[in-house]
């Protein structure tokens, strides 16, 4: 049994442009932070058999890779070469298509679990890629670069991507005082939405390669201006100026608004417009856009007033920690004397 825990995670400046529909043009950053909300990956193999079994919110048994009806899982098998012989199960914290990256945390976390699996080593940089390339050469969903590698390393995370693709990835330098004050003034809601992106970032990123569209000058001015929030955001938090960065949240949520036009709703607005009359200065629906979760910066003192409020309308609080590890192995009994003994009882079978 091998068991891998991979974090979800929250962007904190510049989501958007690391979208290569936007990155191939004009270079993309994002500043983001893992939580500790994480996916579970368990691996095995079976004794008696060759199959393939494959539990989420559905449950497979194939003989074949190539009848795997989870994508995600298929091509991270093909491309560690495991044909047959395999029990993958996931669970997580959150539900999926709530904005925090379950996707590549799934994907991540599977990719980890087999090169633990096939005892290879890899690091997170690689780890990060090889996601990339599956979902974005391979499958081609319209995502970006932030999920994979936020699941690989964890942490506060700068992401510069250049115009190539290539991702540089650096650690910002934050006192823990500061860390303790951000963690303790973010306030995240669920708003009992689900919803998949696919929708709302192909929009998006159709708006910014097609120069002949009517919102391709407005979608891109707005993507710039996120960058610059983005560098002012992790200025702000670097600097400790919170509520500095509370106001950007708010800017930003007005920008990212105009990316695509199911980003947010009537619900949502008004949402957003009880958290902001009630102590926020600052917040954003997390991920695409269009449900999920809702992402308040609160000073203290107001914290009581913004969660009775929002508990009026409906949403509950998620409370959380910042994680710092980034996907890891958190057990792995799978030995030499485990594959033994499934051959044996493989050649008993046979006989």
């Amino acid at each position: 049994m091998i068991m891998t825990r991979t974090p979800f995670r929250i962007t904190l400046g510049g989501g958007g442009t690391d979208l290569p529909s936007y990155y191939s043009q004009f270079g993309g950053f994002v500043f983001s932070v893992t939580l500790d909300k994480y996916m579970y990956i368990n691996l095995n193999t079976p004794i008696v058999d060759d199959m393939i079994r494959i539990k989420y919110s559905r449950y497979e048994e194939i003989f074949d890779v190539e009848e795997v009806q989870h994508d995600l899982a298929r091509e991270a098998l093909k491309l560690m070469g495991v044909k047959n012989a395999i029990e993958i199960q996931s669970m997580a914290d959150i539900p999926s298509g709530t904005g925090l990256g379950s996707s590549a945390c799934y994907l991540v976390g599977l990719l980890n679990a087999l090169h633990c699996y096939k005892n290879t080593s890899v690091s997170q940089q690689e780890l990060a890629e090889e996601a990339c390339k599956i979902e974005m050469n391979i499958l081609r969903h319209p995502v970006g670069k932030q999920d994979q590698y936020l699941a690989a390393f964890g942490g506060f995370t700068i992401l510069n991507i250049d115009k190539e693709g290539k991702v540089k990835v650096d650690r910002p330098s934050i006192s823990e005082e500061v860390i303790d004050e951000l963690e303790s003034s973010l306030l995240i809601y669920y708003t009992h939405t689900t919803r998949s992106t696919a929708e709302i970032l192909k929009e998006q990123s159709n708006s910014v390669q097609d120069k002949k569209s009517v919102s391709h000058q407005a979608v891109v001015e707005s993507l710039h201006q996120i960058k610059e929030i983005g560098y002012k955001t992790l200025d702000a938090i670097t600097k400790g100026n919170l509520d500095e960065f509370g106001r950007l949240m708010d800017t930003h949520w007005k920008m990212k608004k105009r990316l695509s036009s199911k980003i947010s709703n009537s619900q949502i607005d008004e949402m957003y417009e009880v958290g902001m009359k009630n102590g926020a200065l600052g917040g954003k629906i997390l991920g695409a856009g269009g449900g999920g979760f809702i992402l308040f910066y609160c000073p203290k003192e107001k914290q009581a007033q913004l969660t009775n409020a929002m508990s009026a309308c409906g949403l509950k609080r998620m409370r959380f920690r910042f994680d710092f590890d980034g996907s890891k192995v958190m057990m792995n009994v799978f030995n030499r004397r485990q594959s033994l003994q499934r051959e044996l009882t493989l050649a008993q079978v046979g006989n």
